[in-house]
C-alpha cells in the first residue's frame, strides 16, 4: 500500500517552480519587446546617428521586466 503522506506535493518544489516560471516567462518577454525595439532602433541609427542614445535607452527599458521577475524569484525562494 502507498503512503498517503508520500503522495503531497513539497511546497519547497513548487515555491522554486514558481521562482523559475517568474524569471523565464519574465525574461521571455523581454526578448520579445527587445526584437522589435532593437530592430527599429538600428534602423533609425542607420538614418540619422542622433538616435543612438534614445535608441539604446529603449533597448534598455524591457530589461526591468527581468529585474521585476527575478525579484519576484528571490522574494519567493527568501521569504517563503
Amino acid at each position: 500500500m502507498v503512503d498517503p503522506s508520500a503522495l503531497a506535493a513539497d511546497p519547497k518544489g513548487l515555491i522554486a517552480v514558481g521562482a523559475g516560471l517568474a524569471v523565464g516567462l519574465a525574461g521571455i518577454g523581454a526578448g520579445l519587446g527587445e526584437q522589435a525595439i532593437g530592430a527599429a532602433a538600428v534602423g533609425a541609427m542607420a538614418e540619422d546617428e542622433k538616435f543612438f542614445g534614445k535608441g539604446l535607452l529603449m533597448t534598455v527599458i524591457p530589461e526591468s521586466i527581468v529585474i521585476f521577475g527575478l525579484v519576484v524569484a528571490l522574494i519567493l525562494l527568501f521569504v517563503f
